[in-house]
């Protein structure tokens, strides 16, 4: 008589070799705590931080526009919009101290990388959606009264006119009333053809910090309402420093409501057209 066999059940298998390596949610976690126990390695931090000051103003012969606007103490959130991966040193570089910011959980899915990233004040988020982990790391590091670097852009864009920016930014800013430095770079974008790194100038420019009243929990509505504020301000650096201005659209924070964006477009409603009809 043949015995009949339970069905062999085995866990799914990962979609592919990218999402194999993807880091647990424990990994990440780690490195969260990370920046907010141990902060950067002062020892690797501050020397590669010289070396790189020295090649930014000899080879990229970078120019800081502003840097009078930035307190040097006490918390301080900084948006820039973003061309490269060069981007956070630059940006970095702007404040006499150790800055933090978001970089993409794909970045540590390497053990060396990642060990240097959160060395260097990087801690992960994931870009899918809104990364509770990652606003609450942003926010524990400001209420200690450090520096975060956000790119409102969520990621790199390619030459042309400024992306769209997402309201985690301006939900930072609503939910820790700390000030927000609006900053653009420029330049950067032509650095890198492949591995070659080209000499070209970068320039940045600070505007005047912005200051916004606290709300305990910032609403999607009033989160892209302070971030199109934000951008504004980032696009007029952008614009000063030479750079190609966004259409009008482009300005309006993702998740936005419709009637914001038809008055960021300056289209009328539809309620005003029938009647003009």
């Amino acid at each position: 008589m043949r015995q009949r066999t339970a069905p062999i059940v085995e866990g799914r298998k990962p979609a592919s070799i990218a999402e194999a390596r993807r880091p647990a949610g424990s990994e990440l976690s780690a490195f969260h705590q990370r920046a907010l126990a141990r902060g950067v390695n002062p020892f690797l931090y501050w020397p590669i931080r010289a070396l790189l000051q020295l090649a930014f103003f000899s080879y990229f012969r970078m120019q800081r526009i502003g840097r009078e606007h930035l307190p040097a103490r006490g918390p301080l959130l900084l948006a820039a919009n973003h061309r490269s991966f060069l981007d956070p040193f630059v940006v970095g570089m702007l404040v006499r101290r150790p800055v933090y910011f978001m970089a993409k959980r794909e970045l540590f899915e390497k053990r060396w990388q990642a060990w240097l990233l959160s060395s260097l004040g990087a801690f992960p988020v994931d870009r899918g959606g809104g990364d509770e982990a990652a606003i609450g790391t942003a926010r524990a590091i400001l209420a200690r009264g450090d520096c975060v670097v956000v790119f409102p852009e969520g990621t790199r864009v390619r030459p042309g006119p400024l992306g769209a920016p997402r309201r985690g930014v301006g939900r930072l800013a609503l939910e820790t009333g700390v000030p927000v430095a609006p900053i653009a770079v420029i330049g950067t974008e032509d650095v890198r053809r492949g591995w070659r790194v080209r000499p070209r100038k970068v320039r940045v420019r600070v505007g005047r910090p912005l200051r916004f009243p606290m709300a305990e929990t910032a609403s999607p509505g009033l989160a892209a309402a302070v971030t199109e504020r934000i951008w504004a301000c980032v696009s007029l650096q952008w614009v000063w420093l030479g750079g190609v201005a966004a259409p009008r659209e482009r300005h309006t924070p993702a998740g936005a409501t419709p009637a914001r964006r038809r008055r960021a477009t300056g289209q009328a409603s539809p309620q005003r057209e029938a009647h003009a009809a």
